[in-house]
Parts: C-alpha cells; sequence; structure tokens
C-alpha cells in the first residue's frame, strides 16, 4: 500500500480541484505543467542534470500537434502521439551533445540549444507562424469510426481528458523511478564517479533520462496548444524552460507528486496576485526568493518536516510515563 500513496495523493488532487476551483482551463494547466514538471524532474532530481532545454521540448510538442491537426488532419491521439514523439527525438539531439560535458558547462549548451531554437521557431514563419505563433488548433473529440467516445468541447470535460492523461504518465513515471534503472539514476546523481567505476554507461543512462523526460514534456506542450487553441513563440522561450525548472525546484525535486504540487503553488499563486496588482511578477519574486531561503527542499520537504514533527511529539507523548508517588511505593519490609 506504502508504494502506492503518492498516487493516491496524485489522484485526490485530481479530483479535489472541480471542486475547489472554478476555472476549468486553470485546472487543466496545473496537471499540464505538472507533467512538464515531472519532466524535468527525472532529469534534475533522479539524475541531477539542470537543463534549461525543457522549453524546446514543450515548443515541439506544440508545433506538431498544431501543424498536424491544422495543416495534415490526423486522429487527436495519433497527433498527441507524434508531439511525444517528436519531443523525444529533440531531446535525444539536445542530450546528445550536452551530457558529453558536465557541470556549468552543460548548463550552458542546453541553454544554447534553447536560444538556438527559439531563433529558428522565429524565423521560420512558413512552420511555425513565427511571432504570431500557429493559431485556430482545433480541439477534436475522441471518437471511433465514427462515432464520439469523449466530447472535448467545455473546459472541464477537455480537463478530464488531461487528468486521464497525467494519472497515466504519472503511474509510468512513477514505475520508471522505482525500477532497477530509476535506482541507477539515482546512483548516477549522488556519486557519478563511483557509478562509472562500477561499470554503468553514463552517457547512456542519462541520454535515456534525456529521451524519458523530452517525451513527457512534448506532450505537455501539445495538450497546452489544444487547450489555448495556439501554438505561440512564448512556448519555445527561455522563460518556458525557467518556468518549467521553478516548479520543479518549489515543488521539491526527487520526489514525482512535488512536481504537482510546484505546478499548483506556481500558477494558482500567480493567477490570485495577478488580480491583486498590475505589477504582480515582483511579489511573486519576492515568493520564490522566500522559498528558496527557507525551503530548500521544495514544498514537499516541508511537509515531510512538520509531518516528523508531529510524529515525534506523538510519540514522546506517548512514551511519557508518570511516576509513582513515594507514599504509593512500600517501605522495605513491609507488607503491599
Amino acid at each position: 500500500m506504502k508504494k502506492y500513496t503518492h498516487f493516491l495523493f496524485a489522484a485526490v488532487v485530481v479530483v479535489a480541484m472541480p471542486l475547489l476551483m472554478q476555472s476549468g482551463s486553470l485546472a487543466s494547466e496545473v496537471l499540464i505543467f505538472a507533467l512538464a514538471a515531472m519532466g524535468c524532474n527525472l532529469l534534475l532530481g533522479f539524475t541531477g542534470l539542470l537543463s534549461f532545454g525543457q522549453g524546446i521540448f514543450f515548443g515541439l510538442g506544440s508545433y506538431t500537434v498544431a501543424l498536424l491537426l491544422t495543416r495534415w488532419p490526423v486522429p487527436m491521439p495519433l497527433a498527441l502521439l507524434l508531439a511525444t514523439v517528436m519531443g523525444a527525438l529533440g531531446a535525444a539531439v539536445v542530450g546528445w551533445v550536452a551530457i558529453r560535458q558536465r557541470g556549468t558547462y552543460f548548463v550552458m549548451l542546453t541553454l544554447a540549444f534553447a536560444q538556438m531554437f527559439y531563433f529558428i521557431a522565429y524565423t521560420a514563419t512558413g512552420l511555425t507562424g513565427g511571432d504570431n505563433g500557429l493559431m485556430d488548433i482545433p480541439r477534436p473529440n475522441v471518437s471511433i469510426l465514427g462515432f464520439d467516445l469523449w466530447t472535448l468541447a467545455s473546459p472541464w470535460q477537455f480537463y478530464g481528458f488531461v487528468s486521464l492523461i497525467f494519472l497515466v504518465v504519472f503511474w509510468l513515471l512513477l514505475k520508471v523511478s522505482r525500477s532497477t534503472f530509476g535506482r541507477t539514476l539515482l546512483a548516477v546523481r549522488d556519486n557519478e564517479e563511483r557509478a562509472a567505476a562500477i561499470g554503468y554507461n553514463l552517457r547512456l543512462l542519462k541520454l535515456q533520462a534525456f529521451v524519458i523526460s523530452g517525451a513527457v514534456t512534448g506532450l505537455a506542450g501539445a495538450l497546452h496548444a489544444m487547450m489555448t487553441g495556439l501554438a505561440p513563440l512564448s512556448n519555445a522561450e527561455y522563460h518556458t524552460s525557467e518556468m518549467i525548472l521553478v516548479m520543479t525546484v518549489i515543488g521539491g525535486t526527487g520526489n514525482l507528486f512535488a512536481s504537482l504540487l510546484g505546478s499548483a503553488f506556481y500558477l494558482l499563486l500567480a493567477d490570485w496576485l495577478s488580480q491583486l496588482w498590475p505589477r504582480w511578477l515582483l511579489l511573486l519574486g519576492i515568493a520564490l526568493m522566500a522559498v528558496s531561503l527557507w525551503m530548500q527542499r521544495g514544498l514537499w520537504g516541508l511537509g515531510e518536516t512538520v509531518w516528523n514533527r508531529l510524529q515525534g511529539h506523538r510519540k514522546q507523548s506517548a512514551g511519557t510515563v508518570v511516576a509513582p508517588s513515594a507514599a504509593a511505593v512500600p517501605a522495605k519490609g513491609e507488607q503491599a
């Protein structure tokens, strides 16, 4: 039962959001960026790779599903699958080059790829729409042989579709993280030299992590384009990579459910602050600074700390024994 706890937590959040939120689009956006944050977490939290190239895979997913649904009409599930594949292929290219370096040089390579992809997307107006992006992306229903199985017209209907995909991907990533492959990634993160000395192929492991991360992030980008009806240039910007990375760190690295917490915290706080003050980004920046200074393990780490302290207090209370009074203890030689 314990190994299913995080999945149950995620399912509870998915069920609770329609009961607590008024906007179906915002709820869908939380799950979509949670997918992207989980992909980033697989690199940062499990492999120790700080990548600023996640916007590449997010943008590839957006552009792929937009082109397939507007110019070459294909079944929507197939379009999502191909967008996922494009994200994986883009990650394979970026990862194959970037993993040849470590530390600062690795980060610089991913940043350089992100800037290069943005420039290509900006100039290839015939394919990406340039600064205007690709517009009027349809949201076709899920159908088989002409019979509609799932209508996606309203925001909450689309949320149900996104939530199903999210839970399936969450389950699969849990399986990956708890497999031998996932444990090996943790070994690479904790001590890369020792993992290499044992005989692990570090480049292959890192490349595989990149491909999985790119596939999940590409799927998130495709769902985001379907939700908004637009594949904008901003999806390929450096800011998108930064936002995904911030969500990952806020929630907590090395924990997939924490990615959902980070996405919800960032997007819901941004939505609330934007209604208070036009310059809400300043307030958001202060909030993020507070998280960085006093919650280095993210929201999940904070929750674990609070829970452990409560458990400690309960154990201390249960273990306290009241000492008997002197009058109640019979003197030596007296009969009890």
